[in-house]
């Protein structure tokens, strides 16, 4: 089963192929060869023009080393930590020492050699420093535990607005009771789901199925669902309880305050390697959305940052007579 232990924040040894590990690298470098040019230069005027000159050395051996290191992450992660660090040290020491070699044909470079090679493995390994004491902060135990936290923020109002649902078709409609107590228990389960596993999409949009289905029992016809998916995601895996909580704002604050009701639109494709869903409602009024949806947000925004890093996002926007939820994720691989 797929779980946050095996995503970028966790691994001691960097997933070069994230965004976001990327972004710090690049950032990284840059601050170190600014700080480089700032104690080469004569004086500040000139510290622009010693810059872009390091940068122009810099930036495409950083470039050359991302991409190496991306091709062979599966089998640096292979090795132990300790030995994996010596092979990207290695690798990078190697490729600034060919990159200076070649330059120096061309008469590009005046420097040393072995001053070349020291920059790029003290950078190296403070970067490689960086990304260990980053996966300390992020454990595997720390990071489920917050996990844990999050979604027991979530699991009362998903359970009580459930049971909600169903309490106010007993006296009612007794039969139809019953049939949602059933789907209810099924709720029960995967609101019991260990935060740390990733599920199926497939299973997540069974959820939210069954989620809007008890809803409607209670609005009846007030509430109608538009559900678009791609057959092909639907053995991704995502992060659990991530619709549910989108829908159940969405009849909250969009369909329920409507005297006419509206309808809850759900819009999933796969876009190369990247997963787009797509949550929208109508709105009566956009403050009082707003108030209420901040906490959905902000929980599923942190969630997404602990499983993918920078590589996912959560957009929002309101018009006049509707409210949109955009997330978009990495695909990663399917759950058999």
């Amino acid at each position: 089963m797929t779980s946050i232990r095996h995503f970028p924040a966790t691994h001691p040894l960097p997933d070069w192929r994230n965004f976001g590990v990327m972004l710090r690298v690049l950032l990284g470098v840059n601050v170190l060869a600014a700080l480089g040019a700032l104690v080469q230069a004569p004086d500040l005027l000139n510290w622009w023009e010693r810059f872009m000159d390091l940068a122009s050395i810099v930036e495409p051996l950083l470039l050359l080393c991302l991409g190496v290191l991306s091709l062979l992450r599966d089998g640096l992660w292979r090795l132990r930590l300790r030995h994996g660090q010596a092979c990207v040290l290695a690798l990078t020491a190697l490729m600034a020492g060919s990159m200076h070699a070649y330059a120096a044909s061309l008469n590009l470079v005046d420097g040393a050699f072995s001053r070349s090679i020291l920059l790029t493995l003290a950078t190296t390994g403070l970067l490689l420093g960086y990304f260990e004491l980053r996966s300390r902060a992020f454990s595997p135990a720390q990071a489920e535990a917050r996990l844990a936290a999050l979604n027991a923020r979530i699991r009362p109002h998903f359970l009580f607005n459930s049971l909600n649902a169903v309490l106010s078709l007993i006296r009612a409609q007794p039969q139809q009771a019953e049939a949602a107590l059933e789907s209810l228990s099924d709720l029960f389960r995967a609101a019991m789901r260990d935060p740390a596993e990733l599920v199926s999409l497939a299973d997540e949009v069974a959820l939210g199925r069954q989620y809007l289905e008890l809803e409607q029992l209670r609005l009846g016809e007030r509430l109608s669902a538009d559900w678009q998916v791609d057959e092909a995601a639907l053995g991704l895996p995502i992060p659990p309880l991530m619709l549910q909580p989108l829908l159940e704002n969405a009849v909250y604050h969009g369909v329920e305050p409507s005297a006419t009701g509206g309808v809850v639109g759900v819009q999933i494709r796969r876009r190369g390697e990247e997963l787009h869903v797509r949550i929208t409602n109508p709105t009566v009024g956009q403050r009082a959305h707003a108030a209420g949806n901040h906490m959905a947000l902000a929980n599923i925004r942190e969630r997404l940052a602990l499983y993918y890093d920078l590589e996912a996002r959560l957009e929002t926007e309101a018009g006049d007579n509707s409210y949109e939820v955009r997330i978009v994720l990495p695909c990663q691989r399917k759950i058999r």
